[in-house]
């Protein structure tokens, strides 16, 4: 396993929007060692023989997940003294990753379990709550699940309504109310819930999900993933014992957002999994698939489809394995530094939170554009659930969903960078205001040489933009030109550009590294085709949200001069994508998988 680099060499949550990342810092999935490739072969053998052939009926769950603990998956992620295997965040990443191609409904029951249903515990448990659930969780004997969504609150998790009292001899809290959409409700031991004490001190709670006054609505009949337990949870004078009450009272909301930065990571992590496994399907069937006397691979339109599939999925990869290891090395830090195994981890995710949002958004989104390409690709046969496409594709739509909505996760990625700021914990202003005078003074234009120096040049220069028009919101804010709060269309384009420079940014450092590197498998003209092909669209997308940010709130010659600034920081080659895409396909075609 890699050894944590120095503290210089890693920065902190939100940084890559105003420093630069060497190559040599950055962690790529080449370079996982032999036992980590092992570890990947057994997943994948899993995956396999047991959860992809039967892991599509909610009463397979228990077993497969019991089968998952066997193999120390359940317990990847917890310390060896509770029942886990202590594994590294790049490894665990490895797992997540292997696991997303079971398909959406053992995905959901397992990320539910070591996520949101165990985290908690881990977290914020007593050591004897610890001692006394993550054991058994760890194994499979005892499933999670975790109660927060209720009728009236969604996206609003505060707003909940489920009430506890504490009994006047103070043994015991009586809970009642009402929670949906719970994942494992069906076949769980373990809820962790959430409710107002006194009705106004928003606390969680470890419930027995057999307690006397729990009852279980109906399976849901949903669109998708239709083979995991979804189910509302009724708490009717339910008694839990106050030695339940989980982390601290009225701190509920630091248990449920923390949870959900870990959550939002692992989310984005399995959706790159099973983009993977998706890509594989579309491009057998298009060697498989004849027309015209030939088989649909060899035609244009469908070569675009599966490189397009192939570069998101390759930049998701690439993203991921960075933000892995930016975890792996603030844990690694904190450890050194005195800070436990618990609170480290947790440190590290509220430190990335900013990048666990982006992760999941582009996951998500990554995935929903893989599996409908992959329908289209099957023309009438993926309309048809003899074929796995139609599965696949309703199962991918509800990750833009769960672990906080896309849109509630891309207002996220701004208000937590603004509230980094402001906290003084990275320096927007400097770098913003040498913007603002770059543009006033119009220098001569930088060069970069380089085998990269048109990406490098560019990715410098797409900072710049993104900053003058984050930068110049946030004046008008301040002038009380412009309440940001009401105006979530700047906020989304501003995150949008945001994300774009993140994946820039990820693909450009994993590609510089795979040039020498000695798990390079492929041509380097193929990742060079994935690199500039993604550089040349993110382009148009950079220029498309900067000016319909800027033209919302700005106007006369303040908007001309950001709108020459936009040009000015837009500069990029022009490419033959068609060709590029092209050479992508090809690889794919050749190897008759997603082989990148």
């Amino acid at each position: 396993m890699k050894e944590a680099k120095a503290a210089d060499e890693v920065l902190k949550g939100g940084e890559f929007l105003i420093k630069e990342s060497q190559p040599e810092s950055v962690f790529i999935p080449e370079d996982l060692d032999e036992e980590q490739q092992m570890v990947r072969q057994m997943v994948l053998d899993f995956v396999a023989n047991d959860t992809r052939p039967n892991g599509q009926k909610i009463e397979n769950q228990p077993e497969l997940m019991k089968k998952a603990g066997e193999l120390g998956l359940l317990g990847a992620h917890i310390p060896e003294e509770l029942g886990g295997m202590n594994m590294d965040t790049n490894t665990v990443t490895l797992i997540c990753e292997s696991l997303g191609g079971s398909g959406g409904s053992f995905t959901t029951s397992f990320a539910a379990h070591t996520g949101i249903g165990m985290l908690p515990i881990l977290y914020f448990g007593t050591p004897a709550q610890r001692e006394k659930y993550l054991p058994k969780m760890s194994s499979g004997e005892w499933i999670g699940a975790y109660c927060l969504t209720e009728p009236g609150s969604g996206s609003d998790a505060l707003a909940a309504k489920t009430r506890a009292d504490l009994s006047e001899d103070g043994t015991h809290y009586v809970i009642n109310g009402q929670k949906m959409w719970i994942s494992n409700a069906g076949f769980s031991q373990v809820f962790v819930v959430f409710a107002q004490v006194d009705g106004d001190k928003f606390t969680g709670f470890i419930v027995d999900a057999n307690a006397e006054g729990i009852s279980l609505g109906a399976e849901e009949d949903k669109m998708g993933i239709k083979g995991s337990s979804t189910r509302q949870v009724f708490f009717e004078n339910v008694k839990v014992p106050a030695e339940n009450l989980l982390g601290e009272l009225g701190k509920g909301h630091l248990i449920a957002f923390n949870v959900l930065n870990v959550g939002r990571f692992k989310l984005g992590i399995m959706t790159m999994g099973g983009c993977k496994f998706a890509t594989k399907l579309s491009v057998n069937y298009a060697n498989e698939r004849i027309q015209f006397k030939e088989p649909i691979a060899n035609f244009g339109a469908i070569k675009h489809k599966l490189a397009e599939q192939a570069i998101r999925t390759f930049v998701l990869e690439s993203a991921s394995y960075r933000l892995s290891d930016a975890l792996q090395d603030r844990i690694s830090t904190l450890k050194k530094e005195g800070m436990d195994y618990v609170e480290s981890k947790l440190e590290a995710a509220e430190e990335y939170a900013i990048e666990c949002a982006i992760l999941k958004v582009v996951g998500s989104e990554t995935l929903d554009f893989v599996v409908d390409e992959l329908v289209q690709i099957h023309g009438g046969n993926g309309f048809s659930n003899e074929y796995p496409a139609s599965m696949a594709y309703r199962d991918a739509r509800i990750n833009r969903i769960y672990e906080g909505t896309n849109e509630i996760n891309r207002l996220l990625c701004v208000s937590m960078l603004l509230k980094r700021a402001m906290k003084g914990k990275i320096d927007l202003t400097s770098p913003a205001w040498a913007v603002q005078k770059e543009l006033a003074s119009m220098p001569k234009m930088e060069t970069v040489s380089g085998e990269y120096g048109a990406e490098v040049k560019a990715l410098k220069d797409f900072k710049k933009m993104a900053l003058m028009v984050a930068g110049a919101a946030a004046k008008y804010q301040m002038d009380g030109k412009l309440n940001l709060k009401d105006e979530q269309e700047i906020i989304m384009n501003i995150s949008d550009m945001i994300i774009d420079i993140y994946n820039m940014e990820s693909v450009l450092l994993r590609i510089q590294r795979l040039k020498d590197h000695k798990n390079r498998k492929q041509a380097m003209e193929v990742y060079q085709a994935v690199l500039k092909t993604y550089f040349s669209d993110a382009q148009s997308r950079m220029v498309k949200n900067g000016t319909d940010a800027l033209a919302s709130f700005a106007q006369g010659d303040e908007l001309k001069i950001m709108l020459m600034g936009i040009k000015r920081f837009a500069k990029y080659p022009p490419l033959n994508v068609k060709a590029a895409r092209r050479l992508i396909a090809e690889r794919l075609i050749a190897e008759n998988d997603y082989c990148l």
